[in-house]
């Protein structure tokens, strides 16, 4: 039988199931703290405490590994954004409270974690960081026209954890630090939790309103965008991440997007009215259009690479 909930009626419907799910989630997820990560023997002051200001020869990565590095720093920055959207569309209160709560407190130790490795080892300018984190929280993220509501948000975090985490994972494969590569290993294990925790609440919404949540997916799926848009240099940063597979088209098609659609089953699915219906036909024939511009893509990226590569030998 169909159904149409309000937000209020979904959020209380939804709220034993985030209540197990923070059950679950406590008792796998690894307590870890952020100095346990960073090689603190390697720091040393700055000028303003008698030592030597930053210089580009200091860092040992590579250009392609301190974008990705700032980008997905800058990204775990604007957790107060990101705390207070979520805020807007679940309840404060009860389990959905509790979650928010303890999902901010993990989250938080990303950016700690991050930025402690990138000033003691002198991998990025510390000055052009912090200029960059003020403008990117000022600017902070808002909710878009259209967006928001349970569905809508549950759906986006699901994605925007996964994709967070395959970013993470292969920011630290091409640091060629194992320090690095260590730690960006350990958040990305936690984004991993994070994403099955909304995963799971998403996939209760589909069984109490199959087509609000088909419609939800639907939406977020053709208008998603990394959470990161809009800090400086996003454009020039985006581009040379995607470039080298930081995280790309076919990662974000194959890796992310494709394993969430297949655990909820939603081209499976037998309990949407003719309104469900039409939205996942929109998804599907998306998800198509998609496929073809991951060939694309990767066919005109196989044609720049091969111009640098002729360049440069």
């Amino acid at each position: 039988m169909a159904r149409n909930l309000t937000q209020l009626e979904l959020l209380m419907e939804l709220e034993p199931v985030v209540a197990a799910n923070i059950d679950r989630h406590l008792a796998t997820a690894k307590e870890w703290c952020p100095h346990d990560y960073v090689p603190w023997d390697e720091g040393r002051n700055f000028a303003a405490m008698g030592g030597e200001d930053w210089d580009p020869g200091q860092s040992r990565l590579s250009e392609v590994a301190k974008v990705a590095m700032i980008t997905n720093l800058l990204t775990e920055d604007n957790l107060p954004s990101y705390h207070r959207v979520i805020s807007e569309n679940f309840a404060r209160d009860g389990a959905w409270g509790t979650w928010i709560g303890r999902w901010t407190a993990e989250e938080n130790r990303h950016a700690i974690a991050m930025r402690d490795y990138l000033v003691c080892t002198r991998a990025v300018d510390p000055v052009a960081l912090e200029n960059d984190r003020m403008v990117h929280l000022t600017r902070g993220v808002h909710t878009p026209p259209g967006f928001g509501g349970v569905c809508d948000q549950i759906a986006y975090v699901t994605f925007q954890e996964l994709a967070t985490r395959v970013s993470h994972r292969t920011t630290g494969q091409v640091c060629d630090d194992p320090v690095a590569d260590r730690m960006l290993q350990r958040i990305a294990a936690d984004e991993n939790l994070h994403m099955m925790f909304y995963r799971n609440v998403a996939g209760a919404a589909f069984d109490i309103d199959p087509d609000q949540a088909i419609e939800s997916v639907t939406m977020v799926v053709k208008n998603f965008a990394m959470p990161g848009a809009g800090m400086p240099n996003w454009r020039r940063n985006g581009v040379l991440m995607v470039k080298h597979g930081i995280y790309d088209l076919r990662q974000h098609l194959d890796e992310v997007v494709m394993p969430v659609l297949r655990v909820w089953k939603v081209f499976k699915r037998e309990d949407f009215t003719a309104r469900g219906e039409r939205s996942r036909e929109e998804l599907g024939e998306y998800l198509d259009k998609l496929a073809r511009d991951v060939v694309r893509f990767e066919e005109q990226r196989e044609r720049i690479l091969a111009r640098e590569a002729a360049r440069v030998g």
